[in-house]
């Protein structure tokens, strides 16, 4: 297998050089699976590490633990993603969502998914990627046809969105940075996946004390469970480390899954519903938004 380029750790110090070889151990076989570029990230005490492949957050590893659901297990086929300028469904309004400059077409959760990230930086525990969208250019839509009747999706406004990782000793911190024409409608939500045992015995609790089951997300289905003006939840595991997300901009969570090894806790600006995209339910931009979300791994 070609080693990445991104593997600097032949230049670090003697003293990484096991760790090092430790996560590429670990990661060999997701990567042989990937072709995308992948960039690592080791934290300063060398007790954590995080793999990015073009901009999606495949691995965080906590002393050996892996925090993040993995493609190809139970559940989900992503581990992460991001949803804008819109979240949730739009068959049921035609595709169709509604802006001050007209009609455009979106399929569920956004086009932002379709775009591709261009990597702007890296070093050993910082990486930045940025995706550009010219208002009014159409984007072939990957649910095409086989879950959409859309061919292609489009936006009518110009943005310009930033993903940056930071990964510190006790926590991976996420953040976002949207600049667009003010004016602009948008829904934001991220979308990860965190790793569950199977045993159904993790539970989620928020910040003021509401218990959620896992068995209670399992039997919303396809729809997700709404956390309304919340920005923390800890994922509890009565096994390994707990993981606390606490977020900055979004104002709601809502959490879904439709199996027991994995849950995605997804900070929101809007919760999505069964009434039409339309403008009011959108929020509005003021030329640049910034939302971040904080992972931290805790021993109960």
């Amino acid at each position: 297998m070609k080693k990445p380029k991104e593997f600097w750790y032949l230049n670090r110090p003697e003293r990484f050089l096991a760790f090092d070889l430790q996560l590429y151990k670990l990661s060999t076989s997701i990567l042989e699976k990937m072709s995308a570029e992948n960039t690592y990230l080791i934290s300063p005490d060398g007790d954590s590490k995080a793999i990015v492949s073009d901009g999606e957050l495949v691995n965080y590893i906590k002393v050996e633990e892996e925090l993040i659901h993995q493609k190809g297990e139970p559940g989900w086929r992503n581990s992460d993603t991001e949803m804008f300028p819109v979240i949730g469904p739009t068959k049921q309004n035609d595709f169709r969502v509604s802006t001050p400059r007209g009609e455009c077409i979106q399929d569920q959760h956004g086009l932002l998914r379709e775009l591709a990230y261009v990597l702007v930086n890296a070093d050993a525990n910082h990486t930045a990627f940025q995706k550009k969208y010219s208002a009014g250019t159409p984007i072939k839509n990957s649910r095409y046809p086989e879950k959409s009747s859309e061919p292609e999706v489009f936006w009518p406004f110009d943005f310009e969105f930033r993903k940056e990782y930071e990964l510190a000793d006790d926590f991976l911190k996420i953040l976002f940075h949207l600049e667009s024409e003010k004016g602009m409608p948008f829904m934001f939500g991220y979308h990860p996946a965190f790793k569950l045992s199977g045993s159904r015995t993790e539970s989620l609790q928020t910040r003021d004390g509401e218990q959620v089951s896992l068995d209670s997300v399992i039997e919303k289905g396809g729809k997700a469970h709404p956390l309304f003006n919340t920005e923390e939840i800890k994922l509890v595991k009565p096994v390994g480390y707990s993981v606390v997300v606490a977020t900055h901009g979004f104002g709601n969570i809502m959490l879904w899954t439709e199996v027991p090894e994995m849950v995605c806790i997804e900070p929101i600006t809007h919760y999505p519903s069964l009434d039409p995209r339309s403008e009011q339910n959108l929020r509005i931009s003021q030329g640049r938004e910034d939302f971040s979300v904080l992972i931290k791994p805790v021993q109960e």
